[in-house]
């Protein structure tokens, strides 16, 4: 298990980090939030020992502080990407778990059936350089995943992937947690988080402002957001009804609603509905984006 207690960074007059605690067990995915200078990456840095904390704070793995002893058993994937460029992939991925301590001849079993579960397009013999840049991203991850680390951290894997190649990583992220891999990844992409997370931390300004499990941070915010398609009500109609703080037409007879309070649900129903079918009608607490865009000091309207 991860324990991060009482994590303090700061720059100068800047409080890059400040007091930020949690833990993240084996075989469980911990999604940390938040905006660009937030304080992310300032904390993975601790957490690696990269940076040294402040005052009394102390990052754990199984009740050991983490330093050199523990390098081999942590995979690290920073946000700035570096390949070399010139290697092939085998000499790539081969370089990198050596540096971790894994048996060359190990590593050299495992290359195809890492390539393959990331449906890398090129051969183990291929040079980086002659690889897309998305290729060269799954490089990079395999070879930060290929010796099966116990302890994962993962800053924007996401970033540059599209939707098949983002869920390729999903799947290879999920492989690890099975196998009892505590895993940390940050990322941009709310619904990364929603999907695979077990619980999230969102960060602003160095401050932890919200932490749990991803759907009771959800439900803490109430099912505030209803989801109806009809075709014998307008806009203009609906915002007049009790409990509707704003409404919007999404599509053709479909509405998006903000309510006063989740109670207004029931009524609304009945009034909407009028004891006839609808196609649609979901009443739902924020997404993750929305809760973000809220803590951000944007209006859930």
């Amino acid at each position: 298990m991860l324990e991060v207690q009482n994590l303090r960074k700061t720059f100068g007059k800047n409080v890059a980090v400040n007091d930020i605690s949690f833990k993240v067990e084996k075989g469980s995915i911990l999604g940390i939030i938040g905006q660009n200078g937030s304080g992310k990456t300032t904390l993975f840095r601790l957490i690696l020992d990269f940076l040294t904390p402040e005052g009394n704070g102390q990052v754990l793995w199984n009740n050991q502080e983490i330093g050199r002893n523990l390098e081999n058993s942590i995979g690290y994937l920073p946000e700035e990407r570096g390949l070399y460029e010139d290697m092939t992939v085998e000499s790539q991925i081969l370089l990198f778990s050596e540096l971790r301590g894994l048996d060359p001849k190990v590593t050299l079993d495992k290359i195809d059936e890492w390539m393959k579960r990331f449906n890398v397009k090129g051969s183990r013999k291929d040079k980086v350089n002659t690889l897309s840049k998305g290729n060269q991203q799954k490089v990079q991850v395999i070879s930060t995943l290929i010796h099966e680390p116990q302890l994962i951290i993962l800053d924007e894997p996401f970033s540059g992937l599209d939707p098949v190649n983002a869920d390729l990583l999903k799947q290879g992220i999920l492989h690890l947690k099975e196998n009892g891999s505590c895993i940390i990844f940050s990322s941009h992409n709310m619904a990364n988080v929603e999907e695979i997370c077990d619980t999230m931390l969102m960060i602003h300004n160095g401050e932890p402002v919200l932490s749990g499990p991803v759907q009771e941070v959800r439900n803490t915010f109430g099912r505030i957001h209803l989801y109806i398609e009809t075709d014998q009500w307008t806009t203009e109609s609906l915002s007049q009804l009790d409990g509707v703080k704003s409404v919007h037409q999404e599509d053709l007879n479909q509405f998006k609603f903000v309510l006063e309070d989740e109670a207004y649900g029931p009524p609304l129903f009945n009034t909407i509905t009028q004891g006839k079918y609808i196609s649609n009608f979901n009443q739902t607490p924020p997404t993750l984006d929305e809760i973000f865009k809220l803590k951000a000091g944007e209006s859930l309207e």
